[in-house]
């Protein structure tokens, strides 16, 4: 019937690509019906196990400045090769949840070292504002307290991202309907390492593994129903387990390792001594499994003794400066001096001064004075040793004088 119609042929064709094209053009602006909701990342089984761990004796300040992807690997595609990262990058935001949930924050005050050069740079705002608009050369303590420093630092890394380790997969087809799964396994490999700041030296390391899975289900028919009808029908799905949220599970595993370790060793300890060696059998178990040895079980302790233990700062307190006023005396008029002069013996031909003997000679300074200067000559006067008579050819010498 459409056959004989190309027009409603057309008009079908187009009709049915809108009713296809329709959903895709809601879904640019308003939410489809396949959307989901954001919601908080749930707690998973290694993020549940590390929330659950024994509370400990005490806090410990820990620093992170990172955990690098140490692999070097890009994502692989079919006959390309991206320039996207095979892992995450974001692995320090990533310890640095795990160490905050180990026993629902009861084992580590985490610092931030990561982001230390905005740090410094909000710091210095704070500083050379109250400089400028308060005056203050220096920042009251309880203003601007000082940065808490760690006695162990975490470190550590992605060290590893092997693709394809396992691959297979099954099926099976009877009478044109079948299905077949398959499957693929990657593994992503973490180190961490607690370091002691006071001597460098390497408290505790540990390594964590965890495999990537991805898997394929398929099914379908294809089969005819009778002579001239013809059934054909598939399904299937398709799963890749999010590479960063096997990194995320890794570095959870490391952490709750890592305590349990470091607590073997004494860098720290649980509150309850009873429930951290039940703890700490049950690691062995999961870890040595029957390769458990003596030595395993009483390990060589590190040489730095408290390592998690630092001395806070204390702002010095400032130096109190005792001003005294200093009263100057009034200025008195300078004393009289009396000065007695005496005639000397043995001298008859010096003229002696009257009563000198019998009284002392007052002298006043005015007396003691410099006397008046002749005046100055004037510029006709002759100078002194001249010739008065005028004549300019008379002899100034003595031989002269003589010859005249």
């Amino acid at each position: 019937m459409i056959a004989e119609y190309p027009g409603r042929a057309r008009l079908a064709r187009r009709f049915a690509l809108t009713l296809c094209i329709a959903p895709l053009a809601g879904c640019v602006t308003t939410e489809s019906y396949i959307d989901t909701l954001p919601v908080v990342a749930p707690v998973s089984y290694p993020n549940d196990a590390l929330r659950r761990l024994p509370p400990p004796a005490k806090k410990t300040a820990v620093a992170v400045y990172d955990l690098e992807d140490l692999t070097g690997q890009f994502k692989e595609r079919e006959n390309v090769q991206t320039l996207s990262r095979a892992v995450t990058q974001g692995g320090a935001a990533i310890l640095i949840k795990a160490l905050q949930d180990a026993g629902e924050r009861r084992w580590f005050t985490v610092l931030e070292r990561k982001e230390l050069d905005d740090l410094l740079k909000e710091r210095q705002i704070i500083t050379e504002m109250r400089r400028l608009y308060r005056g203050e050369e220096k920042i009251n303590a309880d203003v601007l307290p000082p940065l808490l420093h760690a006695g162990i630092m975490i470190q550590g890394g992605i060290i590893g991202y092997d693709t394809n380790i396992v691959t297979g997969g099954a099926g099976a087809n009877f009478l044109g309907i079948g299905g077949d799964a398959k499957y693929i396994q990657d593994v992503v490999t973490v180190t961490l390492r607690a370091v002691s700041t006071k001597t460098g030296e390497v408290l505790t390391s540990v390594t964590t593994r965890k495999a990537v899975a991805s898997y394929s289900l398929q099914g379908g028919a294809f089969r005819y129903v009778k002579l001239d009808e013809l059934l054909q029908a598939e399904a299937g799905t398709t799963y890749n387990e999010p590479k960063q949220i096997a990194v995320q599970s890794a570095v959870e595993k490391a952490v709750e390792a890592m305590i349990v370790e470091g607590a073997e060793l004494g860098v720290w300890s649980f509150a309850d001594p009873a429930v951290g060696q039940a703890y700490i059998a049950a690691y062995h178990d999961e870890k040595y499994g029957f390769r458990l040895t003596a030595g395993a079980v009483s390990p060589s302790r590190p040489q730095t003794a408290n390592a998690g233990d630092v001395v806070d700062t204390v702002p010095a307190r400032p130096v109190r400066v005792t001003q005294r006023t200093v009263r100057r005396a009034p200025a008195r008029a300078a004393p009289v001096v009396t000065r007695t002069v005496t005639q000397p013996q043995a001298q008859p031909a010096v003229r002696r001064i009257p009563q000198s003997d019998a009284q002392p000679v007052q002298r006043r300074p005015e007396d003691e004075a410099p006397r008046d200067l002749p005046p100055a000559p004037t510029p006709d006067e002759p100078a002194v040793g001249s010739n008065d008579s005028g004549e300019r050819d008379a002899p100034r010498t003595l031989i002269g004088m003589l010859f005249r």
